[in-house]
């Protein structure tokens, strides 16, 4: 704004000094100036145009996003060379000299002596005003130029000042994040959300201090009631000490875990409400923190964790311990994730998730049900050694790159009903205890079942294998199988 107001200024002056310098031109000169407008009016055009391309060249083409971060200073201004006065006063003096040389030359041989001299006059005060006028545009932009310098030292302190209040709020907020009660914590936690709402460039640093905080050492609670008719001590006996942490640090009490849960949780809901590009009625969402964010929850504990409709850049999850029943629906991996040995304690949800990277759940353990129903693994898709103990839903998945089950052990029944592997189906050395379905699914690239065990009812009705199928060495109901490979059609 305050650039806009220095420009307009400017032209404001500029048109009050083209005024001023109309005006004093007498009127016997008109006829003068108007017989050298063929002159004049490409001499005003370039002098427009110079003008106007100094202003522009100035300008800076950046727009700062509108939020409450500090803004940095726009550009660097030069100094000013020491050529340039001396050249300026040069430039005004041959303008100046050429404006009276021009005007003396063209004032008409009519009329007696006295008034050819007051026309010779005339010519050199209208000179003069030329010269001033040219004097006063070089004058502008000096000005113009104090000006900006004025703006950039302002800018420059302001952004000081606004990094200086970030960073202290950004250390106060991480300093909450280690206190022993637990509403300090949450304050800390809702500090960052809010100085990541504010300040766009600190986003990610402080989703890497929510996911460190949330991949602290952690047990949850077990949720067992308290004793209502516990035995009292006796009246002289001394009282309890107050609990205390681990380390043995009797000054400091330990945390509740169940106070942390809740703490845990509120970071988690943080997490999930910035990664939803889309609110719940389809419009974007106003809370979305961009589509390059990053998480790393290795070795984390999370609780019922909730990432439905959330887009995430790189995830990862190796060694992750997920209680509860986490969701992971209709959520968008557009680089890798990354679940290698994680743990789930519950049913897990990936129904409609997109991975458009590669999806690594090689030896990761799924306790309750593991819902993939519909998921669209657009890279390599990794469940080596995984351990499926409840249903393996995998219905209408599609596996655009290698789908690798080797080793996986299958508990439960196994559904890759309506499946399309358009790459290489590796399930070497998989157990299937349970019943398994792979009807009409369809194998456009080879499948290798080889040593599979399938130890109850296998159905393959309606598959279609375009490529190889190796069977060499599974065993069918206690029954090893070496023939040939089945062709399903």
């Amino acid at each position: 704004m305050t650039r806009r107001l220095s420009v307009a200024l400017m032209a404001v002056g500029g048109l009050v000094l083209l005024s001023v310098a109309l005006v004093s031109v007498p009127r016997s000169w008109w006829g003068v100036l108007a017989s050298g407008w063929p002159v004049l009016a490409p001499a005003a055009v370039g002098v427009a145009v110079l003008v106007a391309g100094v202003l522009l060249w100035q300008r800076n083409g950046v727009k700062a996003e509108l939020s409450a971060a500090p803004t940095q200073p726009d550009r660097q201004v030069q100094p000013l060379r020491s050529w340039v006065i001396p050249v300026g006063v040069v430039l005004v003096g041959m303008v100046t000299w050429a404006a009276v040389a021009w005007l003396q030359g063209s004032v008409p041989a009519v009329g007696d002596g006295v008034q050819r001299a007051r026309l010779r006059v005339e010519s050199i005060r209208t000179g003069l005003t030329i010269g001033a006028a040219v004097t006063a545009a070089f004058a502008l932009l000096l000005a113009f130029r104090r000006q900006q310098l004025a703006e950039r030292t302002q800018q420059a302190t302001e952004y000081d000042a606004g990094e200086k209040r970030v960073t202290e709020l950004y250390v106060k907020a991480a300093d909450q994040l280690g206190a022993d009660k637990a509403p300090v914590r949450l304050a800390g936690l809702y500090a960052l959300e809010r100085l990541a709402q504010d300040n766009p460039i600190q986003r990610q640093n402080i989703v890497e201090v929510i996911c460190a905080y949330l991949r602290m050492p952690y047990t949850p609670p077990d949720d067992q009631p308290t004793p209502t008719h516990a035995a009292q001590p006796p009246a002289n006996a001394p009282a309890p000490a107050a609990p205390t942490v681990a380390t043995g640090d009797s000054d400091k009490p330990a945390v509740d875990p169940r106070e942390e849960r809740q703490v845990r949780l509120a970071a988690q809901r943080i997490l999930a409400r910035h990664l939803q590009p889309t609110a719940p009625d389809g419009e974007p969402h106003s809370l979305y923190w961009g589509p390059k964010m990053t998480i790393d929850l290795t070795e984390a504990v999370l609780i019922d964790l909730d990432l439905t409709g959330c887009h995430l850049h790189d995830a990862t999850f190796t060694r992750t311990h997920f209680t509860g029943s986490p969701r992971f629906d209709g959520v968008t991996f557009s680089s890798t994730a990354r679940f290698d040995g994680a743990t789930f304690s519950g049913a897990a949800w990936f129904g409609g998730v997109t991975f458009s990277g590669d999806a690594g759940f090689g030896g990761v353990t799924f306790n309750g049900a593991a819902r993939f129903g519909g998921v669209t693994f657009s890279g390599d898709a990794g469940f080596a050694g995984a351990t499926f103990s409840c249903t393996a839903w995998f219905d209408g998945a599609t596996f655009s790159g290698i789908a690798g089950f080797g080793r996986a052990t299958f508990s439960s029944i196994a559904r890759f009903d309506g499946a399309t592997f358009n790459g290489t189906a590796w399930f070497g050395g998989v157990t299937f205890s349970g019943t398994n379905w792979f009807g009409e699914a369809t194998f456009s690239g080879d499948a290798g079942f080889d040593g599979v065990t399938f130890s109850g009812d296998a159905g393959f009705d309606g598959a279609t294998f375009s490529g190889d199928a190796r069977f060499d060495g599974a065993t069918l109901g206690g029954t090893s199988y070496d023939g040939p490979k089945p062709v399903t059609e």
